[in-house]
C-alpha cells in the first residue's frame, strides 16, 4: 500500500523534499508512467507463479513439477524455462509458509490500488497526504493488525466492499 506515494507527484515532491532543485515536470511523469512499464509480462508471471502454487498444492496432484511449471508457462507467459533449469527449485513461496496462496500478492495490490485511489488520491485535504485520511489508515488499518478479519478493516476503511476498478485504472486496461 504505501509504495503508491512513489508513484504520485506529490508524494514524490514530498520525499525529495526541496523546491530549490525541482525534478523537471516530464523527467516526473515519465518516471511514474514507468510504473506500468512491462505490467502486461510481470503479471502474466505472477499468474503462472500463482498457478504453478495452485497445481502444487492440489491433493491428487502427482505430476513432475517440472513438467507441470513448463506447461504452465507456456500457457500463461508463453514461454519454456530455460533447458536444464528447475526453477520450482527457487521459488521459495512454494514452502515458505504460502501454501497455495501465492495468488494472495495479486490480490494485495488489487486492495492496495483500491485504498490508494478511493481514499488517499482523491482526498480533498492534502490529496495523497491528507493527514486525516493517513489517520483514518491508521485508525483502521494499522492499528488493528491481526486482531481484525483483514476484510473487514478494508471494508471499514473503504466504507464500501473493495473492488478491482482502480487495479485495472492503474494499469491502463479498459474493460466492458
Amino acid at each position: 500500500m504505501l509504495e503508491n506515494w512513489v508513484w504520485n507527484v506529490d508524494g514524490l515532491k514530498a520525499l525529495l523534499g526541496t523546491n530549490d532543485d525541482p525534478i523537471p515536470k516530464d523527467l516526473l511523469a515519465s518516471l511514474i508512467n514507468s510504473r506500468i512499464a512491462n505490467a502486461g509480462l510481470f503479471y502474466s508471471r505472477q499468474i503462472l507463479l500463482a498457478s504453478f502454487d495452485q497445481a502444487i498444492h492440489t491433493t491428487n496432484w502427482e505430476d513432475d513439477p517440472l513438467v507441470t511449471f513448463t506447461n504452465l508457462s507456456k500457457k500463461w507467459i508463453d514461454i519454456e524455462p530455460t533447458p536444464g533449469t528447475f526453477m520450482p527449485a527457487s521459488f521459495g513461496h512454494l514452502a515458505g509458509g504460502y501454501d497455495a496462496r501465492y495468488y494472495s500478492y495479486l490480490w494485495s495490490e488489487v486492495f492496495s490500488a483500491d485504498m490508494f485511489e478511493s481514499r488517499f488520491q482523491c482526498a480533498i485535504d492534502g490529496g495523497c497526504l491528507s493527514k486525516s485520511v493517513g489517520r483514518d489508515y491508521r485508525e483502521k488499518i494499522l492499528r488493528p493488525g491481526g486482531s481484525k478479519d483483514a476484510a473487514d478493516m478494508l471494508k471499514d476503511f473503504l466504507g464500501r466492499e473493495p473492488n478491482d476498478d482502480a487495479f485495472f485504472k492503474l494499469l491502463n486496461v479498459n474493460l466492458p
